[in-house]
């Protein structure tokens, strides 16, 4: 059995009515990275100091219930709930707007967030994710996305616990094929998932999954980046966001599978940096 071992290093940030660990790096305007499953804030790791070097202030929050941010009631993992807490971030954070970036679960927040509060947000992410109302399923989407009925199952958390989390590893390689993961990337998500409850928390998010609850469209200044070889999704599914947004929107597709920011980090980098620029 892992034994756990705390992190160290994060901000207790109380929002939406948890308190949130935090990393918190640099200084200026508001950068908030939300990572997605099966991750943690560390999935960031080789995007922050570029950004920090930029000129901007980056926070990485880890989601809700993932050790070492506070577990919620088993009922509380909704579209919605997760959208709220970027929110709501953002003023527990100083700020009065930020740029929010979101990969997999942590795209769905920002698009979340940005249908609940378009004018806390200056610009908009989305990594390997486009705005859920825009993806159509078909029989191989259903397929790549099975995890989202398995995660359901009484039995999921035992299955993903078993053998020191091997289905994380299979997960990536599934959603990223052909790239050569290291065991160390998934040491971080090991370690949270080994603390009490914050497995549990995870399977929560597929467990309240339901409709998408928003309608409308986005208004935000709009970047998606898509890897070209993910394991579900194409590039016409990251175009077809454009259906979506009313403001301006940007879709590039990089090399890469589902973690892309993860498998070649300085094409990554560079257009998410290209994208924004450099603060004022």
């Amino acid at each position: 059995m892992r034994q756990h071992v705390p992190e160290t290093g994060w901000i207790p940030v109380v929002a939406n009515g948890l308190t949130h660990a935090v990393f918190v790096d640099g200084e200026g305007p508001l950068v908030v990275l939300q990572h997605g499953f099966p991750d943690t804030a560390h999935t960031w790791d080789d995007v922050v100091p570029p950004l920090v070097d930029a000129g901007y202030r980056v926070a990485r929050p880890f989601g809700r219930g993932i050790a070492p941010s506070e577990k919620p009631p088993t009922d509380a993992f909704s579209a919605r709930d997760i959208a709220q807490d970027l929110v709501e971030l953002i003023p527990a954070l100083g700020a009065e707007k930020a740029v929010l970036v979101g990969h997999d679960w942590g795209a769905s927040a920002v698009w979340g967030a940005a249908h609940l509060a378009p004018e806390r947000i200056d610009k908009l992410v989305a990594v390997a994710i486009p705005h859920p109302a825009s993806i159509k399923p078909n029989p191989a989407k259903a397929w790549g996305s099975r995890h989202f009925a398995a995660n359901k199952m009484p039995w999921a958390e035992r299955r993903f616990a078993k053998d020191d989390f091997a289905e994380v590893r299979a997960m990536y390689e599934r959603w990223s094929p052909g790239f050569d993961w290291p065991d160390s990337e998934f040491e971080a998500v090991k370690n949270s998932y080994a603390a009490p409850g914050s497995l549990d928390s995870a399977l929560g998010y597929y467990r309240r999954l339901g409709l998408w609850p928003f309608r409308g469209r986005v208004s935000c200044e709009t970047l998606v980046i898509g890897g070209l070889t993910d394991g579900v999704l194409n590039p016409a599914d990251f175009h077809a966001t454009t259906s979506r947004v009313t403001g301006p929107c940007t879709v590039e597709v990089l090399p890469g599978g589902h973690f892309l920011h993860r498998e070649h980090p300085k094409p990554f980098i560079d257009t998410l940096l290209g994208w924004l620029g450099t603060p004022s």
